[in-house]
């Protein structure tokens, strides 16, 4: 069976990974989509934070990491995905992801299973690594080695307000 597991991943996270490595071993192939949305603004570009992706999920042969755009579930359609997974920090992400997973279903009848996020990483949201890294805290134990060099490079420069692409 062939899942996705979608999100902004900006940056992509150890709290990402471990639901990433949770779905490898329940699925057979787990595609990685990185999704953009133009409401949002970015510290990295589409094309880095798959690239930051395919770096981290490098270890698992049957991760596929690819950027889309627009409906999840057209995305799950044309990948020939059976489910989506997502995982889940707190209360507030099961009442937005039941509903995200309601409306997925009532599209297209696609599943979501909703892993809950292992108790070490609840605390991450890529938001909070992006504002802590920006006044110069130390984010290394959030992120891989990769991730937090390309975070460092970023900050360096200044972060960008409006998604690259």
């Amino acid at each position: 069976m062939r899942v996705i597991c979608p999100g902004s991943f900006d940056p992509v996270t150890h709290g990402h990974l471990d639901i990433v490595r949770r779905a490898v071993t329940l699925f057979d192939e787990v595609v990685v989509a990185v999704g953009r949305n133009s409401a949002k603004n970015y510290l990295f570009s589409p094309d880095e934070r798959v690239a930051m992706l395919t770096e981290s999920c490098s270890q698992w042969p049957t991760v596929r990491v690819l950027g889309f755009e627009g409906l999840l579930v057209d995305v799950c359609r044309a990948e020939g995905c059976s489910a989506i997974v997502k995982g889940l920090r707190f209360p507030g992400d099961f009442e937005f992801e039941l509903q995200m997973a309601q409306m997925n279903h009532a599209l297209t009848g696609i599943e979501t299973v909703l892993l809950p996020t292992a108790a070490r990483w609840a605390h991450l949201s890529s938001t909070m690594i992006r504002e802590v890294a920006r006044f110069g805290g130390d984010v290394s134990s959030f992120v891989p080695a990769t991730v937090l060099e390309r975070i460092r490079a970023k900050m360096a420069v200044g972060p960008q307000t409006k998604e690259q692409s």
